[in-house]
Order: structure tokens, then sequence, then C-alpha cells
């Protein structure tokens, strides 16, 4: 029967794994595709902690990675992973770079009893025992960004971004933030997934001269708009900021440094942090893949997803995975981005907020942090609404009516 995915079976070490017993570990990352930069670079991170877990005496067994690659399309992730669970005997896969094709494995992995260990950032409002988040929930992210937009630029926001859940959920909890200070949402325009037409929002942008624009676009169109945006802002002589949850150093790079130069970003990861386990991490990296490459923050994420699932396994001494999940709760791993643990009531990771400017050379100067790791609140059930900006009135503006709280989605 034709496979629906690539499929590549990596051999690591033979001469070290003979000496400890292996186990599968499935990797679901897309190497074609609208966000295959990103997704690739999820992979090489992955299989840089399998090597160094294969490599290390700490782990009395070893990681066998097969992998599978859907090429961008949201329906091939399902197919991968039934494949990995049929063909592989996997009981965990990490994997998944978009909240679409998270939401493809979630079902099979629930039915299967296995588990899916998640690097990517996302948009929350979501919890499911099968599934361990590492990457940061909205609390992490948006929260924070939307905080700083709204004591130190404008409480109005132009918001442009692509058309799946990632978007539709974080501008959702924009508007209920906004609108509770008063402030309002001035536009939400959708991309398709991969789509560079973005000529049409650039000119309205340009026209309205939105006071700042929030920035949720994934891959290439992120890429384009803001390249054209920066372009366009120059001609006409106008400084309009850019906020962004998404973008990371390798990105940067495809942007080019003048355009992307001045956007805020919201991250629990940025390769400048100067931890001591961050910076022999960035060295291990640049040693594998170049002094010219730069991790990214779900690059990391994917990273801490293999050691966290390494040590549940050393913990459980299994790769059962109740057990596993049971040995995963409330450990406490000093992670390059800093300490992470899972909490048990939700499955989702203490992580430490950051805000971070982007500066010449295509790297991220951090000017705001958490004091301590917070603990994760996908739901958002912990969020003050009056506590999060200053409160603007704006007479009997239906716009400025406080809302009563923020609705769960499925």
């Amino acid at each position: 029967m034709q496979r629906r995915c690539d499929e590549i079976i990596v051999t690591l070490l033979p001469d070290l794994r003979m000496k400890k017993p292996s186990i599968p570990l499935g990797l679901v990352f897309s190497q074609s595709g609208p966000y295959a930069m990103m997704a690739g670079e999820m992979q090489k991170s992955a299989l840089m902690a399998i090597d160094e877990i294969n490599r290390s005496h700490e782990f009395d067994f070893s990681f066998a990675p097969h992998l599978r690659d859907p090429r961008g399309v949201v329906a091939a992730y399902h197919t991968a992973c039934a494949d990995l669970i049929r063909e592989e005997q996997v009981d965990h896969i990490v994997g998944c770079y978009t909240s679409a094709s998270r939401k493809q494995v979630i079902p099979i992995v629930e039915r299967t009893e296995r588990l899916l260990w998640h690097p990517a950032r996302y948009e929350g409002f979501e919890s499911s025992d099968n599934v361990v988040y590492v990457g940061a929930a909205p609390n992490h992210t948006v929260v924070p960004l939307v905080r700083h937009m709204l004591d130190h630029i404008s409480s109005d926001v132009f918001c442009i971004g692509s058309n799946y859940v990632w978007t539709w959920e974080t501008n959702r909890v924009i508007r209920e933030i906004v609108t509770s200070a008063g402030g309002r949402v001035l536009a939400e325009r959708l991309l398709e997934l991969g789509e560079t037409a973005v000529d049409h929002i650039v000119r309205e942008v340009i026209d309205r001269r939105p006071p700042v624009v929030f920035n949720t676009l994934v891959g290439e169109s992120s890429y384009v708009f803001v390249r054209a945006l920066h372009e366009a802002t120059t001609r006409a002589g106008l400084t309009i900021p850019m906020l962004s949850c998404s973008l990371c150093e390798p990105e940067l790079k495809l942007i080019g440094s003048a355009a992307s130069v001045g956007c805020v970003t919201s991250s629990a990861y940025f390769e400048s942090i100067t931890r001591p386990e961050n910076r022999a991490f960035v060295a291990r990296w640049k040693a594998r893949h170049g002094a010219d490459s730069n991790p990214s923050v779900d690059g990391q994420s994917t990273y801490v997803c293999v050691m966290l699932l390494a040590r549940a396994i050393r913990r459980a001494g299994s790769a059962d995975v109740a057990a596993v999940r049971r040995a995963a709760a409330n450990h406490r791993y000093e992670s390059p981005q800093g300490p992470v643990w899972v909490d048990p009531d939700n499955n989702h990771c203490f992580l430490t907020p950051r805000l971070a400017r982007v500066v010449p050379g295509c790297q991220f100067k951090i000017f705001w942090e958490a004091d301590a790791p917070e603990r994760p609140d996908p739901y958002l059930s912990g969020l003050d609404l009056a506590a999060v900006g200053p409160r603007l009135e704006r007479g009997n503006d239906a716009t400025a009516k406080r809302p009563t709280h923020l609705r769960i989605v499925k």
C-alpha cells in the first residue's frame, strides 16, 4: 500500500544503541509546505536531543526515532500518527507545529492511549490527558504582550493573521482584553495558510494608520507581510509598531534585518537568554548545525519535549504511558529557557514569560521577563481583565463595554 506521507527511519550511534534497550519514538514534522522552515528546525532539535540521550550514560535506554513528513497537509498528520502506532508500535510521539495538525492527532492518541508531546506555542482553550503541552499557553504569551501594548503603545489595534484556530482564538483573547480596557480592535484581517497576496492589507494599514499592528500570521505569509509593510511605511514616512507571539530568530533572517527591527515579540525562549544552560545549549546547537545557525523557540521547546520524556521514562522505569505521565508531573528540568515542569492539573508546563524587541543582526533584546515560572492557564480562568490594562472611557461607545468573561470555544 502506498504511504500518504514520507517515512524515514533514522539510526543514531549504533555502537551505543546495541548496549542499551531501544524505545521507538515518533517524530511528526512537515519538511515541506507553508511552515516547513519552522517544522524543520523542530525536527533538528528533536534529533539533537535524541543524540545526546543516546550518548549519555545517565539513561539506560536509547531512543529509536521514526520520522514522518506530512508535507504540510493537515489530514496527513492523522495518517502519519496512525502509521507510527500501527507499524512502529510507538507509545510516544513528538510533533505538530500548527494547532490544526495537533487537532488531527488528538483523537487517535486518545483512542489508542498514546501520548503526544506538543512543543509549539498555541492558543490555549484545550486540555487532553494524552497530550503534554510543552509550548507556551496564552497566559505566557498573548496576555503579557497585550498588557505591554495597553501600557506603552495604544489601546486600539489592527489585527492580521492566518485563517485557522491559532488566530481565531488569539484574536478573541485580544478583543476581550482590549475592549475590557476601553480600547478597540480596529480590524481583523485573515489570510489562508501560505497565502502571500498581502498588498491589499498593507494598503489598508497605510490608509488607516493604526497605532499598532498585531501579527498572528504563520510562516511565509508573515515574512512577506512584514517585508511589505516595512517597505510601505518607509515610503509613506510612517512608524507603525508591530507585535507578534510567533516570530523567532531563524524567521528574522528570512524577513531581513531592516524589516524586522523594532518588532516586539512575546516568548518563553530567546537565543539571547544568558543563563548557563542556554549558553551551553546554543554552543552545542552551533557546533552541530553551523556557527551561522540559530535555535528557535519551538525548536528549543522540541528539545525540551524529548528531555522531559526521557527523564520521565527514567523515573517511571518504563515507557508505559500512564507511568510516564505520572512521572512527568511536577518534575523540574533546568532547561535552556529556564526551569520547566508539567502541571498535573492540565498537562501544560510552568514557563517563564518574556518580552523582547528585534535589534539589528536578527536577534532579540529581552526587556522584560517574569520573576519566576508561571503556572499554565490554558483557559485563562485566572485572568483578571480589570487588572490587565488601563480603563479608557469612551462615553457611550458600545465598543467600550466590558465583556463578562472569556468564552470557551470548542
